[in-house]
């Protein structure tokens, strides 16, 4: 008889009490929950590549003797160099490996060792490099066949168990577990033995293999992800809400006194609205928009719906000079329409009440979850970029009222494949075209721009009155990447742009200082912003009509166009322009998806392409955070499977009370019985 998957680690031998600690300690009590430690990528060790003779695009998997060690470079520079011969005979090539302010790597690696190592070869002086490579020691591996020979799996690391060594932990369960023990939530592949998957995911005969278990898992995990999806809809759709919007005199005067037309988008969005806020149901819906296509007019009409009934509204912002900004557009819009608007910010409360009345629209930070006193009836709840706040979060807010409507709001462009998995739960409004009146951007890439061109140029705009952003990747300068860094070229901008204020914005500011370069900013106190990609979701300034991104390469798709979203903004024709190295294709040819297209819907689908669900997406995202196939999520048809088995569990039982285990699972995300 096998070992028990239920058993916990003490009561199964060969694992000692340290390592048994250690994987406690990272979650793993069980043998079940160790064999649910996935590999995070595998190494095909049956054949080794021939050492390069150039930089490649691509990691590689390399056989090695070590021939010489060495601490090399001063202070901040130092690394430890490590000389590595190729193991084939009928090769002499070498490469070196490079570890910068890891000391402890001199203590493990000797002249002698025969290396595995995984990792990027690149060029460094005339000869080949690899920085941070995976390695493992052969000549100390008690059972060699385990981890060469065959393809291996590589897991993320457990402190405290060297990855050979947890390799070997899991060989052992994967052989000996007895399969009627495992623990199954659900059956969504009965043809597929859950024991055979184990075995497959961990040490396959083939990739073909690895990919069909480790999609065996995707599927049950999207299972429980669209399960949750399809239970809060239809928790949602079960209550009883209040029915508003059916007084339009609000919405009426408010689109008179525009000196513009919506756009088409904008009215469909709105009609759509209105039509779920005269339901007897919450309304629970989510606005999509591109950057610039006017969701903050759409919230007003969803704000004035919900005023004219006599509810009041919440908007949530995820910075305070955000939350600043709308408060100020909403007074503008509100007041002469009899509104009373007020703010909550950690450093300000203000309220415009007009004959006593009290505020009937409430705009913060995260402060409005903490004001228990700030609302009487709560009707609506407006959250801006969404994604900037947790599950939890916005539960606390929408918990402030009794089932009121919810409207969220993001200016990041999810592919269409992949919003019935995130969003599934909700109704999605889709603003896919611009206003009118809106400058136009023209997108350059330029590869080893000289500083004296782009000097130039950025003075060029500067003197026409505009203002201009440029921005880096690195905070401060490493010297483990080859990025410019923006409180190093801050300095050098100052001395090329005498007589012109230049500021500097980056993550590691405190909030305070954020606010006030910001607002300094907006203010035109400041001609050029030199930043992070922390103005990524940022303040409106239509003045400023030139973006220059450095080191644009490293950069996802969808974070590019975001960024771009900051210029534009006023009536000026305004600039981006891509600067790279040149060095990278797949980098220039993301670059060129940039400049042929300002559309973010396409820009979203490129970067699935390009980088896959995981970056695209972030792991902020309602469920996403845990998931460990998350590449699936560009399997337009696992996805669906997953969705038809969670829609036919509820189905037949719509309480999930024949499956206690999957109740357990369940998110209701601020919905009450």
């Amino acid at each position: 008889m096998g070992i028990d998957a239920r058993a916990e680690l003490l009561n199964v031998g060969g694992v000692s009490a340290k390592e048994i600690m250690a994987l406690n300690a990272a979650g793993m009590s069980t043998v079940q929950q160790v064999l649910d430690y996935f590999p995070r990528r595998y190494e095909d060790r049956r054949r080794f590549e021939a050492f390069p003779a150039q930089a490649t695009g691509a990691a590689m998997c390399l056989r090695g003797m070590v021939i010489d060690c060495q601490r090399k470079g001063f202070g901040r520079r130092s690394f430890f160099e490590v000389v590595v011969r190729s193991a084939s005979e009928f090769s002499d090539e070498t490469i070196s490996l490079r570890w910068f302010n890891m000391p402890y790597i001199s203590k493990m690696l000797a002249v002698g060792h025969e290396l595995v190592f995984y990792g990027k070869p690149k060029e460094s002086s005339g000869r080949l490099v690899i920085d941070h490579p995976d390695f493992e020691i052969l000549n100390d591996m008690v059972d060699a066949s385990v981890h060469v020979e065959r393809i291996v799996p590589v897991y993320k690391n457990v402190a405290g168990v060297h990855q050979r060594r947890l390799r070997e932990i899991i060989y052992k369960f994967r052989n000996e577990v007895d399969g009627e023990t495992l623990t199954e939530l659900y059956p969504v592949d009965e043809t597929y033995p859950r024991i055979e998957a184990y075995r497959e995911v961990h040490f396959p005969d083939s990739m073909e293999q690895a990919a069909a278990a480790k999609r065996y898992f995707a599927l049950e995990e999207f299972f429980i992800l669209q399960l949750n999806v399809a239970w809060r809809k239809s928790r949602y759709d079960a209550q009883r809400g209040r029915e508003m919007g059916k007084k339009t005199q609000l919405l009426t005067e408010f689109y008179r006194s525009l000196p513009f037309d919506l756009t088409g988008a904008q009215k469909r969005s709105v009609k759509e609205i209105v039509s779920d806020m005269r339901a007897p149901r919450p309304m629970h819906r989510m606005l999509q928009g591109d950057v610039g296509a006017g969701k903050t007019f759409v919230a007003m009409c969803a704000a004035l719906l919900a005023i004219e009934s006599g509810a009041q509204v919440a908007l949530m912002a995820p910075t305070q000079i955000l939350a600043e900004q709308h408060y100020l557009t909403f007074r503008k819009w509100l007041e002469p329409l009899g509104g009373h608007v007020g703010l909550r910010t950690s450093s300000r409360k203000e309220d415009v009440l007009l004959e006593g009345n009290g505020v009937q629209l409430l705009i913060g930070t995260h402060a409005l979850l903490y004001d228990d006193e700030a609302f009487e009836d709560l009707g609506l709840v407006i959250i801006d970029e969404q994604h900037k706040f947790g599950v939890e979060q916005r539960s606390r807010l929408i918990q402030q009222g009794v089932m009121p409507d919810v409207l969220v709001m993001t200016a990041t462009p999810i592919p269409r494949t992949l919003t019935l998995t995130i969003y599934g739960d909700l109704e999605v409004s889709v603003l896919d075209e611009r206003p009118a009146g809106r400058g136009k951007v023209v997108t350059g890439v330029r590869a080893k721009a000289k500083v004296s061109d782009v000097t130039k140029f950025v003075k060029q705009q500067l003197s026409e009155g505009r203002q201009a952003y440029l921005v880096y990747p690195l905070v401060e300068e490493s010297s483990a990447l080859n990025a410019e860094a923006a409180t190093v070229e801050y300095e050098k901008w100052q001395k090329r742009l005498k007589g012109h204020e230049v500021g500097l914005l980056h993550g590691k500011l405190s909030a305070e200082d954020k606010e006030r370069v910001m607002c300094d900013f907006r203010d035109a106190k400041l001609d050029v912003l030199v930043s992070t990609t922390v103005i990524e979701v940022g303040v409106d300034v239509p003045n400023a009509n030139l973006m220059v991104i450095y080191n644009a390469e490293r950069f996802g798709l969808s974070q590019l166009h975001q960024l771009r979203g900051r210029i534009g903004r006023g009536e000026h024709k305004s600039y981006c322009v891509l600067l790279t190295d040149g060095k990278s294709s797949e980098g220039l040819e993301k670059l060129k998806v940039m400049e042929g297209t300002d559309d973010g819907f396409k820009i979203a689908e490129a970067d699935l392409t390009l980088r896959g669900p995981g970056d695209v997406l972030g792991t902020q995202q309602s469920g996403l955070a845990d998931l460990r196939f998350i590449e699936f999520l560009a399997d337009t048809e696992l996805v669906r499977e997953a969705r038809r088995l969670a829609d036919a569990v509820l189905h037949e039982h719509p309480t999930l009370a024949a499956y206690p285990e999957l109740l357990e699972r369940m998110v209701d995300d601020g919905v009450r019985a």
